[in-house]
């Protein structure tokens, strides 16, 4: 099969995209201060987090708050090196979070 492009089509597309990235990120830092681009940077993306993004990360939530919680729990007390404590107390959150992939280290 003979080559679509050669080595000077290659380099010219390689420089032009070069130039254009560079050309756009310029083109970006002129602007980035701008108040007026801020907000509208701001509003399109609250736009688009209220759009895709709200109930998915919400369900998420719900969907593994026992598990975050437990977490959180035993790294408060790792943090205060009671994690024998945490083992004794909440056999059920050890249990949940090793079904989860979460190792429970620090025991000792």
């Amino acid at each position: 099969m003979a080559d679509i492009y050669d080595d000077d089509k290659i380099n010219k597309i390689i420089t032009l995209y070069k130039k254009r990235v560079e050309r756009d990120r310029l083109k970006y830092e002129k602007k980035k201060n701008d108040p007026s681009f801020i907000e509208q940077n701001r509003s399109r993306a609250k736009a688009h987090y209220q759009a895709h993004y709200k109930e998915v990360k919400k369900e998420n939530y719900n969907k593994n708050k026992d598990v975050i919680q437990a977490k959180s729990l035993f790294y408060y007390y790792r943090r205060n090196n009671r994690v024998d404590d945490f083992v004794s107390k909440y056999p059920d959150k050890v249990e949940m979070m090793k079904n989860h992939g979460i190792t429970v280290s620090g025991l000792g």
